[in-house]
């Protein structure tokens, strides 16, 4: 909170006393507790997964008070929402008028994505290992997606070198936006941070639609690395490009991505008085922009046709890269789940065969898949349970059904605009209170993986040993 204090007094905004203030509560609270001392010589995994899930509960509260003691949002469900949209990722917001919301409010909302963007906790175990505990069992329940896949041997280590090459894109970014985009200096260093975590909040808005080519392109390109695995990034980094196209789930990846684009661009040109570059660059743009779960807007894609916004909302349930700062499903599951359909055929055919599936040349083994299987049955579970509950809750609203699919399907995903009264000019300051707390806990939910929250609520955590 002192970045954005500080920027606040740069800019010459009156809003540095909340953050004053939230700092002096923030470590009211937490001073205390840092000096209690327990005996606690070995953190399992029972313990990260708590850690985990009443952390990102504790930080979400935490990065809600700027904006009460500011008074950019009123309400308390409403400033939770917000936070939580941050932290996780979700890029969704109750705000009608980003613009005239004070600067340093508006680099602390960008701020709280880029935090959230590779973890709290990931952050936690590479900066501060003065706690002295080991960091392997946090790492493993909050990292995104599920990978195997080490840069280094040692979890501090890992962490560092994730946060390195998340740093070292977020400032070549905001360069690249500065000096050859134009942009101020503001403006690019807000939509680097909102870029790179794959969160979707702006400065402006009509997010950036507001802005020329000039500057969706690039932020395209970085929408789309920020999907990438970021052990896949490391290797090309490291110029071992073999590693890189061995990678099965960023063939998988560029695959979806190159075709979507060709299909929805021709369609958006044939059927609107677009120029074709306008047609590819926004259908590119949003196409990139909700399958890594960013969220944010170049163009209404709800106007282009029926059968598009079809489209766009069945690519809430996508998600990029496991390892990448990107919500959703993942497309690691969906390309375990599509191999594992298809051979389920042959398996008919040749019921005493032994066939397995194989990605990135290894075998995946049973209990993966089985996992995989699961986490789509709860995915899809949840989304109709929230759904459900978000019909009731919305009571009078004119698109009840589509706002309340397209509001749980963009909260579980962490993606930010949906279909119905939440599409992509839209935003959630209507969704009554209790309804925003909904969305909030999904949004939590989703961003941990389901299980890394739920676990927590099953008998058979309780009951281990």
């Amino acid at each position: 909170m002192l970045l954005p204090l500080v920027v606040g007094l740069l800019m010459q905004a009156d809003d540095w006393r909340s953050f004053v203030y939230s700092i002096c509560c923030c470590v009211g609270v937490g001073l205390p507790l840092f000096f209690i001392k327990v005996d606690a010589p070995r953190i399992g995994k029972r313990e990260g997964y708590l850690i985990v899930a009443l952390g990102w509960l504790i930080l979400c509260l935490a990065a809600a008070m700027p904006y009460l003691f500011n008074g950019t949002i009123t309400t308390f469900s409403s400033a939770i929402f917000e936070s939580t949209s941050g932290l996780t990722t979700t890029g969704a917001s109750v705000l009608t008028d980003i613009e005239a919301v004070s600067k340093g409010m508006l680099f602390w909302r960008s701020l709280t994505q880029w935090i959230g963007g590779m973890g709290i906790i990931v952050l936690t175990v590479a900066i501060f290992p003065i706690l002295g505990i080991g960091g392997v069992e946090l790492f493993v329940a909050e990292a995104p997606g599920p990978t195997s896949d080490k840069i280094h041997p040692r979890i501090k280590e890992t962490a560092k070198r994730l946060w390195l090459i998340y740093v070292g894109l977020t400032i070549l970014l905001a360069l690249i936006l500065f000096f050859v985009s134009g942009m101020t200096a503001y403006d690019a260093i807000n939509h680097a941070l909102t870029t790179m975590s794959t969160g979707g909040f702006s400065t402006k808005n009509a997010s950036v639609a507001a802005y020329p080519a000039i500057v969706q392109y690039p932020i395209l390109i970085f929408m789309f690395l920020a999907g990438m695995n970021y052990t896949v990034i490391y290797f090309g980094l490291m110029g071992k490009f073999k590693k890189v196209w061995s990678s099965d789930e960023f063939k998988f990846y560029l695959l979806c991505i190159v075709g979507l684009c060709v299909v929805v661009s021709l369609t958006v040109f044939y059927n609107t008085n677009l120029p074709f570059e306008q047609a590819f660059r926004d259908s590119a743009f949003q196409i990139v922009s909700i399958i890594t779960t960013t969220g944010y807007v170049s163009a209404d894609y709800t106007t282009w046709h029926n059968g598009i916004t079809l489209l766009f909302f069945m690519l809430l349930f996508g998600g990029a890269c496991a390892g990448s700062t990107s919500g959703g499903i993942k497309m690691i599951r969906h390309l375990v789940f599509f191999k594992n359909s298809v051979l389920e055929f042959k398996r008919l055919l040749h019921p005493k065969a032994v066939i397995r599936i194989k990605i990135d040349r290894k075998v995946v083994s049973g209990h993966i898949i089985t996992h995989i299987l699961v986490f789509l049955m709860v995915y899809l579970i949840l989304f109709a349970i929230g759904s459900v509950v978000m019909i009731v809750l919305l009571g009078n609203d004119d698109q009840p059904i589509l706002t309340a699919i397209g509001s749980v399907a963009t909260s579980l995903g962490n993606v930010g605009p949906a279909i119905g009264n939440v599409g992509p000019v839209d935003n959630f300051a209507f969704i009554p209170e209790v309804g925003k707390l909904w969305l909030c806990l999904l949004m939590i939910i989703g961003r941990l993986e389901l299980f890394t929250f739920l676990i927590v609520f099953s008998p058979y955590y309780w009951r281990a040993n």
